[in-house]
């Protein structure tokens, strides 16, 4: 700073040369032994004018520096994978609960979607960053929809004995319970309902309670996304209440999204985030662009909502993912190269954090389906095999993201330490230059006590 520091012995109290600003600033900064630090400005006013504006000149420069280095975002919404216990009777290879959840770490996965979360693998993710995201198998559903004690007695064992070792964020009451039954699923609510009254009597009240819905159950087509909307009449009859339940207690909207699963004829490009395939919702007043099939989906979910009176609802997508290997010849897309395709493209977009037309957010969380291969299944989704061996080079785990881009990372970072640094130094100088410069109007002390002497 171009001021002078003097250290003023305590007989020296000449109020009027004291710069109020950046002398609280340093009492503020320095030792308390050294509180006895003033600022005296002997800086004529046009001098310090140039001061003034070299000082906003350098903040102007900061705060470009800052926006300029900002660190890249790795990911807007958390990303996850699902994980179901392999069924060891149909000839899977068998797998410690500990051996899958050391390799979830190793990856640097943060967060996993149980499918079928029994108390031992939920274990064996204790005192890990691990998010956890429990799912209520269906056939429990009417169970613990009638009787409170039923899902108390579920909590209780899959949820109170780890939730002060674990980061068990939020239950899935049922995935896609079927919505085509006749009558159709009224218990659907009243057990969600259970296990939410259950948590709170247990004093667990930081997990969200929810269920998951497929988007082809619920949603006849994504095309156009402005014009989407529920199936009736189960949107008015069992989704309503549900969203409106989400929207008291804070919790989340769960979808599941598959891109793979539409009409083939627009794999190629769209499905893959890949420019120039796009698509014009021009139903609406004013035309919106897509630039991929996911959030065209994405938005589509937004719409209905709306269409509820629910738009602010968060939207979590519990299981996304593309095949690596299809029994059905035909499926010509299901293959090791489309489905790292898909899922690096997918990673990149949710990295960018640029959201949908429809939602600027975005999603907040995806679930990729799945982290291992099943034995005997007609489609293989994993990105392990069954031995979980990698196999193929997706950049969704962190290990993957090149060093020298973690240095320009955190490099970027201690730039942002510096130049924050910097402004606030620059932002004090300014302080005190106009405190000089309102000193400079007003008139010198020595002026103001000879014009008291002549008024006398």
């Amino acid at each position: 700073l171009p001021y002078r520091v003097y250290t003023i012995s305590q007989q020296i109290t000449n109020y009027r040369n004291r710069i109020i600003p950046l002398n609280l600033a340093l009492r503020l900064l320095l030792p308390l032994g050294h509180s006895q630090f003033l600022i005296v400005s002997t800086l004529p006013r046009k001098q310090a004018m140039k001061i003034l504006k070299c000082d906003l000149l350098l903040i102007v420069i900061a705060v470009t520096v800052v926006v300029l280095t900002a660190p890249p975002t790795i990911s807007a919404a958390k990303v996850g994978v699902t994980y179901s216990t392999p069924d060891f009777s149909s000839g899977s290879v068998q797998v410690s609960p500990e051996r899958i959840v050391a390799k979830i770490v190793s990856l640097e996965i943060e967060a996993v979607r149980l499918l079928d979360p029994n108390p031992e693998t939920i274990r064996a993710f204790a005192s890990t960053n691990v998010s956890l995201f429990l799912s209520v198998p269906n056939p429990l559903v009417p169970m613990l929809a009638s009787h409170r004690s039923h899902a108390f007695e579920w909590v209780k064992l899959h949820v109170l004995p780890f939730h002060n070792r674990t980061k068990i964020s939020m239950i899935s009451v049922g995935d896609d319970v079927s919505l085509a039954d006749a009558p159709p699923p009224l218990f659907l609510l009243r057990a969600i309902r259970n296990v939410r009254r259950s948590l709170v009597l247990l004093g667990i009240e930081t997990v969200s309670v929810s269920t998951t819905f497929s988007f082809f159950s619920i949603i006849p087509s994504p095309f156009p996304p402005s014009l989407a909307r529920f199936r009736s009449p189960n949107g008015d009859v069992i989704i309503k209440p549900i969203l409106e339940f989400l929207e008291k207690t804070n919790s989340s909207f769960l979808v599941k999204l598959y891109p793979y699963y539409i009409d083939s004829s627009i794999h190629s490009g769209f499905a893959f985030f890949e420019d120039p395939f796009s698509y014009v919702d021009d139903s609406s007043i004013i035309q919106v662009r897509y630039g991929n099939l996911f959030d065209v989906m994405v938005d589509a979910v937004v719409r209905s909502l709306a269409v509820l009176g629910h738009e602010s609802l968060p939207v979590v997508v519990a299981e996304t993912g593309w095949p690596s290997w299809s029994s059905n010849s035909s499926e010509v897309y299901a293959t090791p190269k489309c489905s790292q395709r898909f899922l690096n493209a997918l990673v990149d977009h949710l990295r960018g954090g640029k959201g949908t037309p429809l939602r600027k957010e975005g999603v907040s969380e995806v679930y990729i389906f799945e982290l291992c291969d099943k034995q005997q299944s007609e489609r293989t989704w994993g990105l392990l095999d069954y031995h979980l061996n990698t196999k193929m080079n997706i950049t969704f785990f962190l290990d993957d993201i090149p060093e020298i881009e973690k240095k320009s990372i955190q490099l970027n970072y201690l730039v942002i330490v510096c130049m924050l640094f910097l402004a606030v130094i620059s932002t004090v100088a300014t302080l005190t230059c106009c405190s000089n410069i309102v000193s400079a109007w007003k008139g010198t002390p020595a002026k103001r006590e000879r014009k008291q002497k002549k008024q006398y």
